[in-house]
This record gives C-alpha cells, structure tokens and sequence, in this order.
C-alpha cells in the first residue's frame, strides 16, 4: 500500500501546484508512470530475484543483451542496454571476472571489443531467466494478458516515436544547434 499511496499523494501535489498553468496533463501523466513504472519494477526485480544472483539491474541488462544477441562489439551492446560505452566496460569487467562475460579483440579492427557469454553466462541465464520473468509476471499481476499485450504495444509506439522523429524534435527545439554537453549537476567552485 505505501507505493499507491505515494503515488496518490503525487498526482495530489502536481495537481496543486500545476493549477491553472495549461497543459497536457495526460500527457504528462503518461511520462510520469513510465518513470515511476519503470523505477518500481527495477527497484523490485534488483531487491527480489537480481539480488541473489548478487547483480545490478543493468548487469543483467548486459547479460540479456549478450544472450539475446550473440557476441556484439560493445558499442552495439551499450546502445541496446541503454548505458554509456563507459558503464558498459566497468560492468562487462565486473561480469568477466565472474566468468559469466567473456571480452576479446575484434578479429580485423583492434580498436573493438567483443562481448560473449562464456559457458558459464549461457547457463546462469537459462537459471535465472525463469525467476526474472515470474518476477515480471508479478509485477504486471494486476494487468490482464491483454491489457499487457495493449500495455507493451502502447510503450513500444512511445520508444519509436523517440527513435524515429526524436533527432529532428532536438533539433527544432534548439534552432539546430549541438546540445550542451552534459554536466554532472554540481557547480563548479569559484
């Protein structure tokens, strides 16, 4: 009950806040579920099943993309995870030195790295595939197979809405300049 009731009391807060401002609340509302859908699931599956196996959400992130994918240079498996090349190397030594990853050169370009589950990945995964999907499967308990189905159809339109117009969206918003680079949210001191 804690979660519903937060979520509760956030929808409250926005709405008081928001007031007379105009816009698209459901819009908005929307965006807000996917965030706080895809935090509680990750945070559930990392604290449940992903936790005795002693590994991160996004370790298993990688692994599922190694497992799915086959061996991939890893600029192919960070973008698929979703993650920098940066995390992917602190993440893909982690999981090599547990002998679930196995890295190597790329046969013709030294530059790229190969990622491939070793033996002993393949096998974890089909261990813990299993129990990661009950775990999905409660999650989504209270959802009928169909509204998962409407549900998994609904995100995926919201995933290629950004992939395929989202570039051109950036570029009209900033007048077709770069971006700013990133920064880390602190300031710097003067």
């Amino acid at each position: 009950m804690p979660s519903q009731r937060s979520i509760n009391e956030a929808e409250r807060l926005v709405q008081a806040k928001l007031g007379g401002i105009p816009i698209r609340r459901e819009r908005m509302a929307a965006v807000a579920n996917i965030y706080r859908a895809a935090s509680a699931v990750r945070q559930h599956l990392e604290n449940s099943v992903l936790r005795g196996s002693d590994l991160t959400w996004t370790a298993f992130v990688v692994l599922w993309v190694v497992w799915v994918w086959g061996e991939s240079e890893t600029r192919h498996v960070a973008e698929e995870a979703g993650i920098s090349k940066g995390t992917l190397t602190g993440v893909s030594r982690t999981l090599e030195s547990r002998g679930l990853l196995r890295r190597t050169d790329h046969p013709t370009d030294g530059r790229l790295v190969l990622l491939a589950l070793t033996e002993e990945g393949e096998e974890f995964m089909r261990e813990v595939f299993p129990a990661f999907n009950e775990e999905e499967s409660f999650v989504t308990g209270r959802l009928s197979d169909a509204e998962c189905v409407g549900l998994a159809d609904g995100l995926r339109r919201v995933v290629l809405q950004v992939e395929e117009s989202g570039e051109e969206r950036r570029r009209s918003l900033l007048n077709g300049a770069e971006p700013a680079p990133r920064r880390s949210g602190r300031r710097a001191r003067g």
